[in-house]
């Protein structure tokens, strides 16, 4: 029987250390991003982002959990404007505020997670005119400290995010093409 647990105990410190191992080859950083072609001027799309307010009517985050509760402070929209939630499981709880808005060229955005887990992010839009459309980027970058890259050997986190943001820019064509 002893030897049975110490086979297990083996086993266990040898994956913890293979996942560790696998953890330190990922990179301090990490880089979401996505782009989309709207037909719609890049003030109209800027006006929507750089309002909290709208965010209900294109973010992919704001129907997962419609009891969120959500708060606004700061500016009405623009720079100094704050969005905070507090969701389910499925949104976590979290802050944003709007740091730079370059109208109608560049938004960018301090976002804190709370909670599931404590990230300190950032979201940059970018809408480039071309002529009749408008080209919109969008990006988040940040830092990856340990428990994020051990969570990066699991989970792909470019395409479970990049498809929210795929989904977003989708709803965000739908709203300014109206």
């Amino acid at each position: 029987m002893l030897k049975i647990i110490a086979g297990i105990a083996i086993v266990l410190v040898v994956a913890i250390a293979v996942v560790l191992v696998l953890a330190a080859t990922k990179p301090d950083t990490f880089r979401i991003e996505r782009n989309a072609t709207i037909n719609a001027p890049a003030e109209k799309i800027f006006a929507v982002l750089s309002d909290f307010h709208q965010w209900g009517g294109w973010s992919p985050w704001e129907k997962k959990d419609p009891d969120m509760k959500r708060s606004f402070t700061g500016a009405d929209r623009g720079k100094g404007a704050v969005y905070g939630w507090e969701g389910d499981k499925n949104v976590g709880t979290g802050r944003m505020e709007i740091l730079e808005a370059s109208t109608p060229s560049k938004l960018v955005i301090k976002l804190d997670f709370l909670k599931p887990f404590e990230a300190h992010n950032t979201a940059e839009f970018t809408m480039l005119p071309q002529g009749n459309a408008t080209n919109v980027h969008w990006v988040m970058h940040g830092p990856s400290p340990l428990m994020a890259k051990v969570m990066h050997v699991f989970i792909n986190m470019d395409k479970m995010v990049g498809k929210d943001f795929e989904q977003g820019l989708a709803n965000l064509k739908q709203l300014t093409e109206k």
